[in-house]
């Protein structure tokens, strides 16, 4: 095993060479094939194995009307004509949210990315780098399409922000489980922050990937001096930081923005003397969802069973009638009660199972945190779950019938799901014995069919003490058995030993207290029900859910509570109910508003994260409109302008800060993206509105932030300019001569009440 060592920016050093503020990058593979041949050459010559073909933005999404394909192949072309080992098809996000976060569906950016991956591997590309993510979904996305269109290695890296997280709130023990799970060939971080910023999130990272690990830090901070963008990092202080890097066990090392030649030189010169470190990486058993991981291996993990129609009248009514808000409902009680994931089962002959499997699971995970159990039999219902969903799901269940394996094991191996195997066969199982039997099968059959043991959990099959007294007995011998002698982790359901029975909440509580105490690891249960929680020992707490919000349109507690948990359905009876006493103004500063300070102020504390908050706003929007009558919003004496500057079509943390906006009840003028300073002037003239918001994502494009500044200065705007994007600082923003740093779409929200509404910041 060698070090891989990857080249460094592209963007800033065509800048440096001519490339207009604001173009794409990436048209110089037709226009000025010379001098990007002359940049990878450069790399080559400072010790890159790898060059990166200038491909990063080349996406259909983005360069709508351009020869994308033609731009690709020449990208690659130049990039293996530099003499370098290898070329890596670059390849990064869309600049727009994905479904449910955004609008993008799944379907149609795999389209893209697929069309993306063909291109780059007929060109001749040697592997994939799908970089700078920050939607874990995304990631995802592109991953899969690289996996299914090329035969080609894929590299896959997540770009994260000061508090350890993406964007929209993903920590890399999280990514990394998910990525490694999906079958990437390595896994890492690029962009973000310097490299020894950088260090803490490496470590987690290293901590749990099972596949080389790949770092291409920025130079550092950017600043400004004079006219140009400049970096904190030399390269001598870079490379020292990548080296403790190596010292973790990073096998695959670059640059990101600022970096050039020099620092890839530097980094080269420090490896020379250093040996790979082997990492001994724990293979743990674990589910994730978007922003949280589970592992089943630590400790007792409760997995929430009220999201399964068996037996539940009104669940059952609520998926036949399409009343996604009554499961939503049931989702968050779960959650808040303390059950670390929910299964969900949707299985009725009456509804079109695969179709609503994914709609709910998609509602309910922009809804709460927790990983989701999908608890389907169905094939095609659970291939559509598990490709959409974002993070490490759990699939239940598999059994030792040909059918089941031949049907199931390919799904879970194809999207890393964690799976549980059921001690069922041909027979069914009575005793201990024949459970342990099953479950050696299991295990056997599963790690044959690559389903790496991590990934197995033993379901020893729970049946009711009504017609058996010794099953109680007899399933906690097995969990016993099958913990000790083969290693992995195990669930129960639990109700299942008391049907037929009275006094039934007793005499579960009394199995499970006997199947914990055999090693169960996680017990499928209803985390609501009191006896349980005094079992579990605290872990799970006694609620009055009632008092917490309602979905029945009773007025401002259910308001606030259907805001603070973006449960969107229900929202538009609720304010109307809340109308017949209150005006419009009372209920946006009386409920609204005040649910939106609350759930933003868990924002900041990072006791939820961006999903949360833009489906609070999601909330508020859906309430408006239901004030409003239908009527338009009237942008002609908006409160603030928003654009992205020129060059710079992405325009995800924009639209996300006009969602918020509005929820707050500003007017917003939306000018788009790609937007040039005379349009935003243009703007300013017509309007005069006092707060204006710039937006820019890349390094190559926070010039024209500069250029829009300064043009609205010299007409004479009196309008405070906040900006915000990625790359952006405090004080970079200072320098680009804005007002205000919008760091994130809550603090735009507080500026904005400081200029148009007086308040403090």
């Amino acid at each position: 095993m060698d070090f891989e060592i990857f080249d460094g920016a592209m963007g800033t050093i065509l800048q440096a060479r001519g490339l207009p503020a604001g173009a794409f990058p990436e048209t110089y593979n037709l226009t000025h094939p010379d001098v990007v041949l002359a940049v990878h050459k450069a790399y080559v010559a400072a010790g890159a194995d790898v060059v990166t073909a200038n491909t990063f933005g080349a996406n259909p999404f983005k360069m709508k009307g351009m020869d994308v394909k033609k731009i690709i192949a020449e990208g690659v072309r130049i990039a293996k004509a530099s003499g370098a080992k290898k070329v890596a098809l670059d390849v990064s996000s869309h600049g727009a949210l994905l479904e449910p976060n955004g609008s993008l569906s799944f379907d149609e950016a795999y389209d893209n990315y697929a069309f993306i991956m063909r291109a780059g591997a007929e060109a001749g590309a040697d592997l994939v780098l799908i970089e700078t993510m920050s939607d874990l979904l995304e990631a995802k996305c592109a991953l899969l399409a690289a996996k299914e269109n090329t035969e080609l290695p894929v590299y896959v890296t997540m770009t994260y922000t000061e508090d350890g997280r993406t964007f929209l709130g993903t920590d890399p023990v999280t990514a990394t489980i998910t990525l490694c799970s999906l079958g990437a060939d390595a896994v890492g971080v690029n962009c973000s922050l310097g490299a020894r910023d950088l260090l803490p999130v490496v470590k987690k990272i290293t901590e749990y990937a099972t596949c080389p690990v790949i770092v291409q830090p920025n130079a550092g901070l950017p600043r400004i001096e004079g006219n140009r963008t400049v970096y904190d990092d030399t390269p001598a202080t870079f490379a020292a930081a990548m080296g403790e890097m190596a010292d973790l066990g990073v096998t695959i090392l670059g640059g990101c923005c600022g970096t050039d030649p020099e620092y890839i030189r530097a980094l080269k010169g420090l490896l020379r003397d250093k040996t790979p470190v082997k990492r001994n990486v724990k293979r743990h058993t674990a589910a994730t969802s978007a922003t949280k991981t589970v592992f089943l291996d630590e400790g007792v993990k409760v997995i929430g069973e009220r999201l399964n129609p068996t037996g539940k009248k009104k669940l059952k009514a609520a998926l036949i009638e399409g009343d996604v808000d009554y499961l939503l409902h049931e989702a968050i009680d779960q959650e808040r009660a303390g059950a670390d994931i929910l299964d969900l089962n949707v299985g009725l002959p009456e509804i079109d199972e695969a179709a609503t499997l994914v709609k709910v699971m998609k509602e309910v995970s922009s809804t709460v945190a927790l990983p989701i159990q999908l608890d389907s039999s169905d094939k095609r219902a659970l291939e559509r779950a598990c490709r959409l969903y974002c993070g490490k799901p759990i699939i239940n269940s598999v059994n030792m019938k040909k059918e089941s394996l031949d049907a199931i094991v390919p799904i879970a191996k194809k999207y890393g799901a964690t799976l549980i195997g059921l001690c069922l066969g041909d027979t069914m199982p009575k005793t201990h014995e024949e459970r342990f039997a099953y479950a050696t099968a299991l295990v056997e059959e599963l790690t044959a069919r690559d389903i790496h043991k991590s990934d197995v959990v033993i379901d020893c099959l729970v049946l009711t003490i009504a017609t058996d007294e010794t099953q109680a007995e007899e399933t906690a011998l097995a969990v016993k058995q099958v913990t000790e002698e083969l290693g992995v982790c195990t669930v129960l359901g639990v109700s299942n030993i008391s049907f037929g029975m009275p006094d039934r909440l007793k005499i579960n509580a009394a199995f499970l207290s006997k199947c914990l105490q055999a090693g169960l690891s996680a017990p499928i249960l209803n985390p609501l029900v009191a006896e349980y929680a005094e079992v579990l020992g605290g872990k799970l707490l006694t609620l009055d859910t009632s008092s917490y919000f309602t979905f029945d349109g009773s007025g401002a507690e259910g308001i606030r509570g259907m805001v603070l948990c973006g449960a969107v359905g229900g929202i538009e009876e609720a304010v109307r109910e809340a109308l017949k006493t209150k005006s419009p103004l009372d209920v946006i500063n009386g409920e609204f508003i005040p649910a939106l300070d609350e759930i933003g102020a868990k924002f900041e504390k990072g006791e939820v994260f961006l999903p949360r908050l833009i489906a609070a706003a999601e909330v508020v929007k859906k309430g408006m409109d239901v004030m409003r009558a239908g009527a338009d919003e009237d942008d002609s004496r908006p409160d603030v302008i928003l654009a992205t500057v020129k060059g710079d079509i992405h325009d995800i943390g924009k639209n996300i800060v006009k969602m918020l906006l509005r929820s707050y009840g500003y007017k917003v003028l939306d000018l788009g993206k790609d937007v040039p300073e005379s349009e935003v002037v243009a703007a300013w003239e017509r309007t005069h509105a006092p707060l204006i918001g710039l937006s820019a994502l890349m390094t190559t494009t926070v010039p024209s932030m500069k250029t829009t500044i300064d043009a609205l200065r010299a007409a004479g705007s009196t309008a405070k300019v906040a900006v915000g994007g990625a790359v952006l600082t405090e004080n970079y923003a200072r320098t680009v001569g804005a007002d205000y740093y919008g760091k994130d779409a809550r603090a735009t929200v507080k500026i904005a009440e400081a200029i148009i509404r007086k308040d403090s910041v």
